[in-house]
């Protein structure tokens, strides 16, 4: 099953609806839907999320017990760790943004205009998460971390990472590290053909060890009688 939430395709476009981080409040929902229909096994329920989802699908699963294993393609464990300003820390960056917007508004601006990668982030970032300018959205995007959080997901969880990952650098091994359930860490590299971002490069060969894991994660579990 496939699915949007907040913040991303159509929701985001027809709804209006922008991303929010306590991303077990879309994930519920959705499991009580999957659980309606018979044949669904409730103790083989898996939740992948892909590149940002990398961040969304571990919160879920820190709060929502169903799920029997989680996916992080790739992970991450703190969203906004590599854009911090120079020598501050995350209450220090979010206290100068509240005391000097206009200032923070400036000096991101500069920044986009200077590269492309940082004047798409930005304006995106805006219009998925529904800020009115870019310190708004850079003060909402510190709310997405997994610490205090990641520790307390129960199921197995698989953290993926890629040799030349470029949007989130360093994030998966953060949160691998962070994690005290059963876990496993996969990294796809350059002689594969899959060092970018989410695999692109090799969608077949990550796929296939992604339901490798699965298979052997899920097998140990017992069916639910009847299905």
């Amino acid at each position: 099953m496939t699915f949007e939430g907040p913040g991303q395709g159509a929701v985001v476009r027809e709804q209006g609806l922008p991303f929010r981080p306590d991303w077990e409040a879309v994930v519920t929902p959705v499991l009580d839907h999957m659980l309606t229909p018979p044949g669904v096994d409730a103790r083989r329920i898996a939740l992948l999320g892909l590149s940002f989802g990398g961040y969304l699908a571990p919160r879920a699963a820190a709060f929502d017990r169903r799920l029997s294993a989680c996916i992080a393609n790739g992970g991450v464990f703190d969203f906004m760790a590599s854009n911090l300003p120079a020598g501050m820390t995350r209450k220090a960056a979010a206290r100068w943004i509240r005391d000097e917007p206009a200032t923070a508004n400036q000096r991101i601006c500069d920044l986009m205009a200077k590269s492309t990668d940082t004047r798409w982030a930005v304006q995106n970032g805006m219009f998925t998460f529904g800020s009115p300018s870019p310190a708004a959205w850079f003060l909402a995007a510190l709310d997405y971390t997994l610490e205090g959080v990641a520790e307390q997901i129960r199921c197995p969880v698989l953290v993926i990472d890629t040799e030349a990952e470029h949007g989130f650098a360093g994030q998966a091994p953060a949160l691998y590290e962070s994690l005290t359930c059963e876990k496993a860490f996969l990294l796809f590299t350059a002689e594969e053909g899959a060092e970018d971002h989410c695999q692109v490069g090799s969608p077949m060969l990550s796929a296939q060890r992604t339901f490798d894991w699965l298979e052997e994660t899920l097998s140990a579990r017992p069916r639910r009688v009847g299905v």
